[in-house]
């Protein structure tokens, strides 16, 4: 593994991360668990960002993969017409809940963001976009633009201007001690004074939210603000956009779509990732309007292809008619439970939250109780050493964030569980014998 590691440091930009001392590689999977070129087993919480949506090696993806390889036809474009495209369009519709959709499939989470927010910018002929603190919208010109976590924004330019609102900051001591009602109300009025005193509402194009953001470590805004936010933007004809590139297709257990907690439907929706059970999917579902009025001509030379919608259909079929939605809220509240109540005794966690298989513990320094990436990290070795894979975030680093394949059984969802609560426990003791030696010093 040293030298594929120093073949990949030579190779590989220094800033692409990669996880633990001793990177791995994944050499195979089947169901919830992957194996690495060693051999060692682990079971997978983090399904490789949320992409593995349906774990690995499922039938159902693999034979509708092989039946569309068998054509012959890996590749055609968009100057075709796609059967496969077409139909998961047509699927993705009918669940999106949106009125007279349209779909635009990508590549990516981050191209499905260009696409709405140009959508956005071209329907209002406006050159603002409104953002929330702590999210993550991709990696390009204008996704980096949205995004609202500072060690995330790969550049300060930006092809239009952003304002940030507020929505998951309730620690800073304005909002600290509020109740969700207040929070959410004193948010709508900051808000308000933004279109009233600070920006002119003609101007702005849409707001760009995650319901739960995803690398901003699972934080989310209280139920309902997201729609209390729309309230307000429909009065000016600011259009809401929901990244569900994370939270999309039953993930948060509630809702089949994140932004269902917020009482309202959207105007696009953004998804990609599990969609394609590790196949390269992404797209945008918005009123035809919305979509239909981007000027110009347009293709799509990889967005949509037959293998990629081929494997997502199969997904989304999956999904669907094994009700994956309620298996993730069910496993879920369980993994999320047995977390608050292990956190008691834990000096070193600060928060534990989520939903449905989307779920994440904050580490903080026991004495400052400060965020401590630095034990996040160790939590994240100790978990691997104990055979459980999970991942990391937080706008400060500090965040463990968890988001199995929704096809965890409660068997293996326990077995996750224990595993995180032992891990949490020896980072918990080393880091109190940490402070009591320097305390005798």
């Amino acid at each position: 593994m040293s030298d594929l590691l120093a073949r990949h440091r030579a190779v590989i930009p220094s800033w692409v991360g990669l996880y633990y001392d001793e990177p791995i590689e994944i050499a195979g999977g089947k169901g919830c668990r992957v194996t690495d070129a060693q051999g060692r087993s682990y079971l997978d919480f983090f399904a490789g960002i949320l992409t593995n949506m349906l774990g690995y090696d499922v039938p159902e993806v693999r034979e509708a993969v092989e039946r569309q390889l068998a054509t012959g036809v890996v590749h055609t474009s968009t100057l075709y017409l796609i059967r496969n495209q077409v139909e998961l369009a047509e699927k993705i519709i009918k669940v999106s809940g949106i009125t007279n959709g349209k779909v635009y499939f990508t590549n990516s989470g981050t191209e499905a963001n260009e696409v709405a927010l140009l959508a956005a910018l071209s329907a209002r002929k406006a050159d603002i976009v409104l953002a929330m603190r702590g999210s993550y919208h991709g990696r390009s010109f204008g996704a980096v633009a949205a995004t609202g976590i500072p060690s995330w924004k790969m550049s300060s330019h930006s092809p239009f201007v952003v304002q940030f609102l507020h929505g998951t900051d309730r620690y800073l001591p304005p909002y600290a001690g509020q109740s969700d009602a207040e929070f959410i109300e004193s948010c709508v009025a900051d808000l308000r004074a933004l279109l009233s005193a600070g920006i002119h509402p003609a101007d702005v194009a849409c707001l760009l939210a995650e319901p739960v953001q995803g690398v901003g470590g699972f934080t989310m805004p209280p139920d309902g603000l997201l729609g209390a936010y729309k309230e307000v933007l429909d009065e000016h004809g600011i259009l809401l956009i929901s990244d569900e590139v994370q939270t999309g297709w039953g993930r948060t257990g509630e809702h089949f779509w994140g932004i269902g907690a917020h009482g309202v439907i959207p105007d696009a929706m953004t998804f990609a990732k599990g969609l394609g059970n590790g196949f390269a999917i992404g797209g945008v579902v918005a009123r035809a309007e919305l979509l239909d009025g981007i000027r110009g001509s347009g293709i799509s030379t990889f967005g949509g292809n037959p293998l990629a919608t081929a494997a997502a259909s199969a997904t989304l079929d999956y999904l669907l008619s094994h009700d994956l939605q309620q298996s993730a809220a069910a496993n879920g509240a369980l993994i999320i439970s047995g977390l608050r109540e292990a956190a008691g005794e834990l000096a070193v966690v600060g928060e534990v939250r989520g939903k449905g298989l989307m779920f994440a513990v904050d580490l903080v320094d026991p004495l400052t109780r400060q965020p401590s990436p630095a034990l996040a990290g160790r939590v994240l070795e100790a978990a691997r050493e104990r055979g459980l894979l999970i991942g990391k975030g937080g706008l400060f680093g500090h965040a463990l964030r968890m988001a199995p394949p929704m096809t965890l059984s409660p068997d293996e969802a326990k077995e996750g569980l224990a595993i995180l609560i032992d891990a949490l426990r020896s980072v918990n003791q080393e880091a109190l014998r940490a402070v009591n030696e320097e305390a005798v010093r």
